[in-house]
């Protein structure tokens, strides 16, 4: 099974786009196509990315968020398969052959995500020797069938929460979500990054995602008796 395209939402991302982009040409089985959205970048992303030798398509918009990124690119696909990175984040070179196999070998499967472990920004040859699992956009696999039944990756106020929230959405229309066991991506810590550390403006995201999963449960259960 192959057939798959890259969809890398990047917002500044210029110091890590290329190496990220060459875990990508690395994988045993190659893309089709690599879109990277750039949500509002006010770097020379452009020129980050202009040494790689795969198939990538360049598109732009106002800054809204890396789900509607996401969303976005998803938009410009046709392959049957899908796999999202982010712009500071590395894919071992099996990740992807991995994936395909277990999604040939399970054919009820939607998508199919991997465990990853941390590095820091400057020791990528030392990552974190504990894996855990990686319910995030870099590890994910997906049928295209799975993105026109979720509906678009939306984002939060604050900008955090937007893959659990989606995640949650694909669970509730009863699609089959596998995690494999190996580790077989990395994730960039960097002060900076959207991800990095607490932080009290960015993780009202997370409180708005579980409120509207309590809303969704609500209305699914229907009025209560009496």
């Amino acid at each position: 099974m192959s057939g798959y395209s890259v969809v890398i939402p990047a917002f500044n991302a210029s110091g890590t786009i290329a190496e990220t982009l060459r875990s990508v040409a690395t994988q045993t089985v190659r893309p089709d196509l690599v879109v990277i959205v750039d949500d509002g970048s006010t770097d020379d992303l452009a020129s980050a990315i202009g040494g790689t030798d795969l198939p990538v398509q360049l598109m732009r918009q106002a800054n809204a968020g890396p789900g509607s990124a996401t969303t976005r690119g998803i938009a410009a696909l046709s392959t049957p398969l899908i796999a999202t990175l982010d712009a500071d984040d590395l894919w071992l070179p099996d990740k992807i052959e991995r994936q395909l196999a277990h999604l040939e070998r399970s054919p009820a499967t939607s998508g199919v995500f991997c465990h990853w472990r941390n590095f820091r920004n400057d020791q990528l040859d030392a990552p974190e020797t504990t894996a855990v699992p990686g319910w995030s956009r870099t590890t994910m696999m997906i049928r295209r069938e799975v993105a026109e039944t979720v509906g678009p990756i939306v984002d939060p106020p604050g900008g955090r929460g937007e893959m659990i929230d989606w995640i949650a959405r694909a669970r509730e229309a009863g699609l089959a979500l596998d995690m494999l066991d190996e580790a077989l991506a990395l994730r960039r810590i960097r002060p900076g990054s959207l991800s990095y550390g607490r932080d009290a403006a960015r993780d009202r995201g997370y409180l708005e995602v579980a409120r509207l999963a309590m809303l969704r449960a609500r209305n699914k259960a229907g009025p209560a008796d009496g």
